[in-house]
């Protein structure tokens, strides 16, 4: 008698698990389905690629800013749905899918992870902070109070060991392009997930040669060079039937292998990078096009991503005093503040005015007070 009430018991707890899992999947499809098709919610443009509304100032900045700046909040990552996302599916990367469907697919078939882990999906209230690269984060001793966050987001190859005491030693997310990816293996966290940022269309073909473990071709230094040429002088967005293989378009050499297995690895939803420039910050729209000053830091992009995820966002290390041209750049490196002028692709200056809107209204909290 006994074993058959356990066993009852058994059953009622697992068919209740079972429904709890049903209803969690339901509101996670359902709330893709609500953000994937509401084209009446596609960015209003004018002809200079500002932001249409009273809701924005002339500028292209929102005017009012709050803790809940988003009803819908976007997915973080692309999952199998992804062509039906309308915010995306009529831009060219950043901004957009248009054209990579085929690369896309390919990438996700193996993956096959959509979103972040279960523990942290499971999470009422969930705590973020972006560490951005900048040298206001040397000497601070904030390792403890950014590892005691729930989510720790770095961007490109930050290193930690040796770090942890200014920057912590916890990362659940490393978000980066091929170029800004850690070269060496050893180098990347055992725990963290890596995010690819796809700026160009070239990423998402590194991308893929990378979940399927083949070689990466490797451009010539030839190559290097004549790319950096062309962006000195604004070069024009490639075409697929321009471009002769995976490493045209990159600006200097690529990681050839990422120690993570498929599943630990995601694709940036890029409608971050989109209304990051065009809504929030302000940047020209240039036709949905990459132009000269029209892409954000993928610090901002980082910011904007927390924003729709997270309940509660910081950031550290962000800040870049161009009146100090001698200061370090980064908490890692020697190289000075004058570098970054030489930057074709940001707007500086108006990324810092977003980021300073965002800390006045206490959306965001500047842990290094470099904003």
């Amino acid at each position: 008698m006994g074993l058959l009430v356990f066993v009852r018991n058994l059953l009622l707890a697992l068919c209740l698990l079972l429904v709890l899992g049903f209803l969690y999947y339901s509101a996670w499809k359902l709330h893709l389905l609500q953000w994937e098709d509401s084209d009446s919610l596609l960015l209003s443009l004018d002809s200079a690629g500002q932001a249409l509304g009273t809701e924005y100032d002339r500028l292209g900045f929102l005017l009012k800013l709050d803790s809940k700046l988003f009803s819908k909040p976007a997915p973080m990552f692309l999952d199998d749905s992804f062509r039906k996302w309308a915010r995306i599916r009529e831009f060219v990367p950043p901004f957009g899918i248009k054209g990579q469907d085929n690369l896309i697919k390919a990438i996700l078939s193996v993956t096959k992870e959509y979103r972040l882990t279960p523990a942290l999906d499971s999470l009422h209230c969930r705590r973020c902070i972006i560490v951005g690269n900048g040298g206001v984060l040397a000497n601070k001793s904030l390792g403890s109070r950014i590892d005691d966050y729930d989510i720790v987001v770095r961007l490109n190859s930050a290193p930690v060991k040796g770090f942890e005491r200014d920057v912590g030693s916890k990362t659940t997310l490393r978000i980066t392009y091929p170029e800004g990816a850690m070269q060496r293996p050893e180098q990347y966290e055992r725990d963290s997930l890596f995010v690819l940022a796809g700026f160009k269309w070239q990423d998402f073909k590194w991308l893929k040669y990378i979940v399927y473990k083949e070689r990466v071709p490797l451009p010539s230094k030839a190559k290097f060079r004549q790319y950096q040429v062309d962006s000195k002088q604004e070069r024009r967005q490639k075409s697929g039937s321009e471009a002769q293989s995976a490493s045209d378009g990159f600006w200097k050499s690529v990681a050839t292998r990422v120690p993570k297995e498929p599943p630990e690895i995601r694709i940036l939803n890029p409608y971050f990078i989109q209304e990051a420039a065009f809504t929030l910050i302000g940047l020209p729209f240039n036709n949905g096009l990459m132009g000269r000053g029209n892409i954000p830091t993928l610090g901002s992009v980082a910011v904007t991503m927390a924003l729709h995820g997270c309940d509660e966002v910081a950031v550290a290390g962000f800040g870049y005093d161009m009146n100090t041209p001698n200061a370090p750049l980064h908490y890692y490196e020697t190289v000075r503040m004058a570098a970054i002028q030489e930057s074709w692709t940001h707007n500086i200056q108006r990324e810092k005015e977003f980021l300073r809107k965002l800390v006045k209204a206490r959306v965001i909290t500047d842990l290094s007070s470099g904003i």
